[in-house]
This record gives structure tokens, C-alpha cells and sequence, in this order.
């Protein structure tokens, strides 16, 4: 097939790096376009980045050479090179809205790991495997915009992916009420050990708006579309703590649940198990064939043996077990900047192209 053009915009920071490392051998996807602030841009790739490259594996060929482009001033020249874009830049909200919108009007479809349109109604933020159907908004997003083929389309926080899965499909028995506490990586602020020595050896019981965002953003994941908006899920009523901890990646979550009809432990096991969305049904080439992958010992899921199951997007779980408070508890992992951040946005537009949402321009 021919593959689609694709830039990606703010393509020097950590969740950029990862964007241009999953699109290195992706097979339906080429990247096109790198962009990224003003004093990136005219340099190449490589110089761009120099030092602050964080992957474990080397710069892709085929992106160190690409002359960085200007993300806010060159929005014309990248829409008529690419078929669509990832978003990935750094700046304040209001200003990634603005920008957003910008490439969509230009035809430029967007999908973004950016939070700034998670709560625009029109907007789905969508988890693949658990909200396929939200795709649907983008047709009354389109109108209201006056779009042809632009759209924006947006991933979820990381830190619900480490949770929101395994709950996602227990829904048939009446969530009532979670307690979570999620311990989080540091890449997910974009660090590592060598740019943030401070933690190791440390833990931080605080990440400025982590747990709204961990509280709310499910109920829009599990929300329905009416009247070209998507209206939130009165329930299940949610509450999170959210710590940052010494591991490099993946994100851990201690999840409490109490059911309206409580299901059995084997009820609850078999049910992961067998669970399959809408990319493995399409068989996207970022899509994991296990999606939820239940471990019976009684010292997993851990982040360094785990995280990168299913090429890093496949959700372990374990530990379930009664609680005292709640009627189960157990314990979930997801890669934060895989499952958690580009990978779950490529899975994303795998799934827009997929279903016709994007189109070759």
C-alpha cells in the first residue's frame, strides 16, 4: 500500500522522540515532516535534538537528515506536505488549542497527545480498544469547524490507561466506586535519571493535576454521543492519589472497585482474558493480540519484567483479590509513553485511517 505522510509536530521532545521511533519501520505510516519551536527550526533533526535524544535506541535514518520546520509559523507548508499529523508540542494550553484547530482548519487532520482539547465536547479522546465509537463526533466537529477532511482527535492521560482497561470491561456488572493510587514514571514528565537525578532514591506525592484528570477523564471515555457532543458517564464515582516514583517507565495503579452485582474472581479473570476491541478485530499493526494479559503471581505485574509487553501496549494485571472496604482489589501496569502517550495515539490514527476517518490528501 501506499503509506500516508506524516509529520510531527513538536517532534524534540521525549513523547516527539517516541512518536519518530514508532514511526521508523511502521508499516502503513512514513514521516514526512518534523516541527518543532523557533530555535529548533532550520536546523536538522539530529542538531535539534543533539543531547537531549532519550530513547534507548539511536535517531532513525531516515528522520536525523529532515530540516526541522517552525510548528506555529509553517502550519500552511506542513498541511499540503502530509496527510495528517501527530501533536506533541509544549506550550500553554490555550496556545495548543489555537494551534490545533489551526492545522485542522488547513485540512490537516490532528491527533494529538496533547491534553488541551481532552474536554472540547466535540473532540473524541479516544482509548481505542475501549471507545471506538466515539470517532463518530468528529463528524459534527467537522461541521462546526468547516472542515472537509481536518478533524482533531486526542489520546487520554497516561495514567487512566494503567486502570480504566481492566475496569473498562467489567462494566456489565455496574461500577460503583473506584479508589485508585497510581505510581507513576518519570518519563512521564518527560525526565530520566541522568536529567533528573533528584529522584533517585525519592518518591513525590504530588503531580499538579494528575488526579483531576485521573477522577474525570475516565467518565468521558465512558460518556455517549448526543447531539454532536460527547456527554459524560454519571458513574462510576472515581477517586485517585497520584505519585511520582523511581522507575524510568511504566505507570502502576492500585485499583479498589465495588460492584452494583458483584462478579466472581473467575468471572473477572475470564473476561480479561477474552477481551478484544476494535484494533484487534482490525488487526492494526500497532494493536497488541493480548490486550489485557492477568498474571497469577502473586509478585507481578512488575515495570522493569512488564512494561513492554505487546510491544509496550498491552495492559498487565494482577493481585486481584477481596478487600475489606471494597469488594475486590488489584493491581494494573501500562507503558506510560507507549500505551500511555504515542503509542496509544498511533494506535489512534491506525484506527481513523482505518475507519475513514483519515484519507490520503
Amino acid at each position: 500500500m501506499e503509506k500516508y505522510q506524516v509529520g510531527v509536530i513538536g517532534g524534540t521532545g521525549m513523547v516527539g522522540q517516541r512518536f519518530i521511533t514508532l514511526l521508523e519501520h511502521h508499516p502503513w505510516f512514513e514521516l514526512k515532516v518534523i516541527a518543532a519551536s523557533p530555535r529548533s527550526a532550520g536546523k536538522s533533526y539530529a542538531e535539534a535534538v543533539g543531547s537531549r535524544w532519550a530513547m534507548d535506541t539511536p535517531i532513525p535514518e531516515q528522520a536525523k537528515d529532515i530540516v526541522v520546520l517552525n510548528a506555529e509559523e509553517d502550519v500552511a507548508e506542513i498541511a499540503d506536505q502530509v496527510d495528517f499529523v501527530f501533536s506533541a508540542v509544549d506550550m500553554k494550553k490555550e496556545d495548543i488549542k489555537s494551534l490545533e484547530e489551526r492545522y485542522a482548519r488547513h485540512e490537516c487532520p490532528v491527533v494529538s497527545n496533547n491534553s488541551a482539547h481532552r474536554w472540547t465536547p466535540d473532540v473524541p479522546m479516544v482509548v481505542p480498544e475501549l471507545n471506538p465509537e466515539h470517532i463518530k463526533v468528529i463528524e459534527a466537529q467537522r461541521k462546526r469547524l468547516g472542515m472537509k477532511r481536518g478533524l482533531i482527535a486526542v489520546k487520554s492521560n497516561c495514567s487512566i490507561q494503567s486502570y480504566v482497561p481492566a475496569l473498562h470491561p467489567l462494566r456489565g456488572f455496574g461500577l460503583e466506586r473506584v479508589l485508585v493510587c497510581t505510581y507513576q514514571a518519570i518519563s512521564g514528565a518527560g525526565k530520566t535519571f541522568a536529567t533528573w537525578p533528584e529522584m533517585v532514591d525519592n518518591l513525590i506525592p504530588y503531580i499538579g493535576g494528575e488526579e483531576e484528570k485521573s477522577e474525570q477523564e475516565p467518565l468521558k471515555v465512558w460518556g455517549r454521543i448526543e447531539n454532536g457532543v460527547i456527554v459524560n458517564a454519571e458513574k462510576p464515582a472515581i477517586t485517585a492519589q497520584c505519585l511520582r516514583v523511581p522507575v524510568s517507565n511504566g505507570h502502576t495503579a492500585a485499583v479498589f472497585v465495588d460492584f452494583e452485582k458483584k462478579p466472581s474472581m473467575d468471572e473477572m479473570k475470564a473476561i480479561w482474558a477474552e477481551y478484544k476491541g476494535r484494533p484487534q478485530e482490525l488487526k492494526l499493526p500497532t494493536a497488541p493480540e493480548q490486550f489485557l494479559q492477568y498474571f497469577e503471581e502473586p509478585d507481578r505485574p512488575q515495570s522493569k519484567l512488564d512494561r513492554d509487553l505487546g510491544g509496550g501496549m498491552t495492559v498487565s494485571i494482577g493481585r486481584l483479590r477481596p478487600d475489606t472496604q471494597y469488594d475486590y482489589k488489584f493491581v494494573c501496569l501500562s507503558h506510560n509513553t507507549l500505551r500511555g502517550a504515542a503509542g496509544g495515539a498511533v494506535e489512534l490514527a491506525e484506527l481513523l485511517c482505518a475507519e475513514g476517518y483519515i484519507t490520503k490528501a
